[in-house]
């Protein structure tokens, strides 16, 4: 049966009424061949996200947590078809983009953004900022001449950058002003999504308390949905309003914000949390530090079973055996991949 046509332009840039599916992300998964270096041969694959599913409400955040190399970035890029994926399905609006061509995802290319982790490397230092925010207009011929201009420099005071500063190049800023510019060109399309991939990990902690509070006004007034992808609990817990925790390329935890900050079922998840400082002297030594032994598994020849079962505590038998599903456990409230959750 052939897939149903893609939606016109002016229909799917209508926005959806907040706590609406906006996007679903089924069983999807990314492998990156391993290839010989002199006959070019395939020696296998590394398995960079396994199975993960989660779906992301117009107008609220997902969080994806957990350790480098877990598959959080890789996650976001194929969401956006920025990498192929391996396996499962993305839809966006009811559509599935996993089959759609370079032409059929065009429209759906202005509802779905990224703002990049590193504010010196994502912008080119050719360019002017006017340049650099205009250049997502000029591609989809959204505006040109004076209101072209007019855009750019609506964007900017947006993210509260004058425009008079429009004329000047990426060198001349600091990196929280960059990654404001980085956000203003994500947003000249007038996106539904942005996937935030780390957008304050590369900026002093000052600068990210502005800059998570730009995000949340953005929210606010544009009616965004963010896939915020972070290694540190402490920032998604100021954003998020679920967040789900990965591990060797799976999701091993999600729930609201609350649950999982209140009440973590999983090992691994509680050992994330107990490395989060406490900033009220008052309340320290309250929280026992769970230190994780040994090294992450390759994800070229994961465990068997359960992933972390090489490095958790409660490991038993059957954890190497059956890998443990993602489900509520008995007496719980929210999704945990593991046999003997807390």
């Amino acid at each position: 049966m052939a897939a149903p046509p893609a939606p016109a332009a002016d229909d799917l840039h209508q926005p959806l009424p907040r706590g609406e599916e906006l996007l679903r992300v089924d069983d999807l998964s990314v492998d990156f061949p391993i290839k010989s270096t002199i006959l070019r041969r395939t020696l296998g694959s590394v398995q960079a996200v396994s199975g993960v599913s989660f779906t992301l409400a117009s107008g609220e955040t997902l969080g994806l947590v957990g350790e480098s190399g877990c598959g959080k970035s890789t996650t976001g890029l194929a969401v956006l078809r920025l990498v192929p994926a391996s396996g499962g399905t993305i839809h966006f609006r009811g559509r599935d983009l996993t089959g759609l061509d370079r032409h059929e995802l065009r429209p759906f290319r202005r509802e779905m953004q990224i703002v990049l982790q590193d504010p010196f490397a994502s912008l080119d230092p050719r360019l002017t900022v006017r340049s650099i925010v205009a250049e997502p207009l000029r591609i989809h011929k959204r505006v040109a001449g004076d209101a072209l201009r007019e855009r750019v420099d609506e964007l900017l005071d947006l993210v509260g950058l004058s425009p008079k500063l429009a004329s000047r190049f990426p060198h001349e800023f600091s990196g929280g002003q960059r990654q404001r510019i980085g956000i203003a060109r994500a947003l000249a399309l007038g996106p539904q999504l942005l996937v935030l991939d780390e957008p304050v990990s590369a900026l002093d902690v000052s600068i990210q308390a502005q800059i998570v509070n730009l995000l949340e006004r953005l929210q606010d007034e544009l009616s965004l949905a963010y896939l915020f992808i972070a290694h540190d609990l402490s920032v998604v817990d100021h954003t998020c309003d679920q967040i789900a925790v990965m591990y060797l390329g799976k999701i091993v935890e999600v729930g609201t914000r609350d649950q999982i900050q209140d009440a973590p079922t999983h090992p691994y998840t509680k050992a994330l949390l107990s490395a989060v400082p406490i900033p009220d002297p008052t309340r320290r030594g309250m929280r026992r530090r769970i230190l994780i032994e040994g090294d992450v598994p390759s994800p070229a020849n994961p465990p068997s079973g359960c992933r972390f079962r090489t490095r958790c505590w409660k490991a038993q038998p059957i954890c190497a055996e059956v890998e443990p599903p993602l489900v509520v456990p008995e007496g719980g409230d929210h999704p945990a991949a593991c046999h003997f959750p807390e």
